[in-house]
């Protein structure tokens, strides 16, 4: 799918607000591709539909988890989570997008999960640093992209864990597992 035609869809479902975030989140996505060596046709579709689902009504998003065999525990967590699930069934189905990376990458970027692929890895980061991020933390982060992609994605985990913990917001358990996984991984290979 053409970059023009795909950001001419996801458009009509967002904001002008949360499409700026959109073009951040794809130039992002293909400068991380381009500098961790992803596909960078399949960041750039990931990370335009990345949100597809952001602004669908709860009662369609919970009904797409209930339906469509997406983890039923995503319910007792926050709603903002939902739109990652509720986009991957409605990108398949309303765009036509059937490769499984991309729906992928898609459906873990706001929970992360245990040995996430490098394009989940690179979608989950370019939403967490993209330009228009401003919050405390996102720079060290974005430092740490241009050198080292799962030290990055430790931090952003990390700064998301803490900032939860401190709001006494539950965190999903996919979340720490993520965070796990990276740092057993990193203990595994030196």
């Amino acid at each position: 799918m053409e970059r023009e035609v795909a950001l001419k869809l996801v458009k009509e479902q967002l904001t002008e607000h949360r499409y700026q975030h959109t073009v951040g989140v794809m130039d992002t996505a293909i400068e991380l591709a381009n500098r961790f060596g992803a596909d960078e046709k399949k960041a750039e579709l990931a990370a335009i539909f990345h949100d597809y689902a952001k602004f669908r009504p709860k009662d369609e998003m919970k009904e797409i988890i209930l339906q469509y065999g997406f983890p039923k525990d995503l319910l007792e967590y926050n709603s903002e989570l939902w739109h990652a699930p509720a986009g991957t069934y409605l990108v398949e189905k309303e765009v036509g997008i059937q490769d499984p990376e991309v729906l992928d990458a898609i459906r873990y970027h706001t929970s992360g999960r245990a040995g996430m692929t490098l394009l989940e890895k690179i979608i989950y980061l370019a939403d967490y640093i993209e330009p228009g991020r401003h919050f405390p933390g996102v720079d060290e982060v974005r430092a740490l992209a241009k050198e080292n992609l799962e030290d990055a994605l430790i931090k952003s985990l990390q700064n998301t864990i803490l900032f939860l913990m401190k709001k006494k917001q539950p965190v999903y358990p996919d979340t720490f597992y993520t965070y796990n996984d990276l740092l057993n991984n990193r203990r595994t290979d030196g």
